[in-house]
This record gives structure tokens, C-alpha cells and sequence, in this order.
């Protein structure tokens, strides 16, 4: 197995192709936010209509280097609920009381995910990587962390075009998450990115 040493210089010599990667995120990131604006409206204002409470939900997740920032996503319960949710993907449930019906919609076609276009621009998510976890979840996992850390998570990544609905633990995401992070190419990414429209039009393990 490789250690964080090893992965650490393998992402080493690929430092160019790292910066193109940011340079992809940023430009492809600020044409999805034009490009999808129209939604992104529409839907706003169908969460404001359907329950009190913002349109947006963020939570604390560990980034790139260890930093914690803020996740986006579009908020999909009543308010007290969503606040009581650790994880809004890990954690979805089918027939989910607590989701309001916009929610069930944004959640089966992933389009909850979308305010995490500006986490991107903001440097702190990129299009392809690790799912970010949150705090005490990273916590159990000392070692993967710290090689989760090595890279910025991702809006899609390994994990999500693979089984992702029979097992949504730390411990199952570990492999393809460190699959993708120790063989990383700017072409995995770019099968990646292909690979997500499908699984999220066959709406496999969202719900």
C-alpha cells in the first residue's frame, strides 16, 4: 500500500498538471454558475416559497491541507431538521420526512450540489476529488486524512460514479478516494466529469 509520502511525491511531479487542473476548475466553474443562473434563480426562490428558512445550507467540512471552510448546498429540509443533519449526502435516507418536496427534487438530480460551483472559485473544492467529509468523521481516520488532505475535494469524484448507493461510510469511500488521489491524471478527471451526467440522470443512490 502507499504511503502519504509516496502519494505526496507522485502529486509532486505532477505540479503541472495540478495548476492546469485549477485553471480548469475555475473556468469551467464560472461557466456552469452562468450557464445554470437561470436555475440556480428558479430554484432559489422555490425554497424560499416552500419553507421558512435560507436558500442555502452550509456545513463545516475538512479541505486542502487540513483547512476546514464552508460548504454549499441549496437547502433541501425544514429548517430545524436540516440543522440537525450531520451530512446531507451520507446520510440521505429514502422517504425522508424531513425533505421537503423542492428538496426531493434537487436531491434526486443532484442539483442541491450546484452552490458548490462558488466553493470552487473559491479555491477551497474542486470539480474532481475526494468527497469532503466532515470533521469527526475525519477524525476516526487519522492516516486517510491526512492523504485526503493532500488534494482539494471534489463536487464528483471517484466514489460518486462508482456503487455509491450500497455504501456511503468513511470506511467504504476510502478506496476509490485514494484510488483516485495516488493515480491521479487531468484524463481521470475528464472520465470522471463524462462519467457524473449519467450516473446523476440514472439518479443511482440519490434520493
Amino acid at each position: 500500500m502507499l504511503t502519504k509520502e509516496d502519494i505526496e511525491l507522485s502529486l509532486q511531479r505532477k505540479k503541472l498538471q495540478l495548476v492546469i487542473k485549477r485553471i480548469f476548475d475555475v473556468i469551467v466553474a464560472g461557466l456552469l454558475i452562468i450557464l445554470f443562473s437561470p436555475l440556480l434563480i428558479i430554484v432559489s426562490l422555490l425554497i424560499l416559497f416552500s419553507s421558512k428558512g435560507p436558500v442555502l445550507y452550509t456545513n463545516e467540512r475538512i479541505g486542502y491541507r487540513g483547512v476546514h471552510f464552508r460548504c454549499f448546498k441549496f437547502r433541501s429540509m425544514v429548517v430545524h431538521e436540516q440543522q440537525m443533519a450531520t451530512d446531507g449526502v451520507l446520510y440521505k435516507v429514502k422517504n425522508d420526512s424531513r425533505v421537503t418536496w423542492i428538496g426531493s427534487i434537487i436531491r434526486k438530480t443532484s442539483i442541491d450540489e450546484l452552490p458548490q460551483l462558488f466553493n470552487v472559485l473559491k479555491g477551497e473544492m474542486s470539480l474532481v476529488g475526494p468527497r469532503p467529509l466532515v470533521p469527526f468523521m475525519m477524525a476516526g481516520l487519522p492516516d486517510f486524512n491526512e492523504i485526503r488532505c493532500l488534494v482539494r475535494p471534489g463536487i464528483t469524484g471517484q466514489w460518486q460514479i462508482e456503487d455509491r448507493e450500497h455504501n456511503t461510510s468513511a470506511d467504504y469511500m476510502m478506496k476509490p478516494d485514494l484510488t483516485y488521489i495516488s493515480t491521479y491524471t487531468l484524463l481521470s478527471d475528464l472520465r470522471i466529469i463524462i462519467k457524473t451526467p449519467i450516473v446523476v440522470l440514472k439518479a443511482k443512490g440519490a434520493y
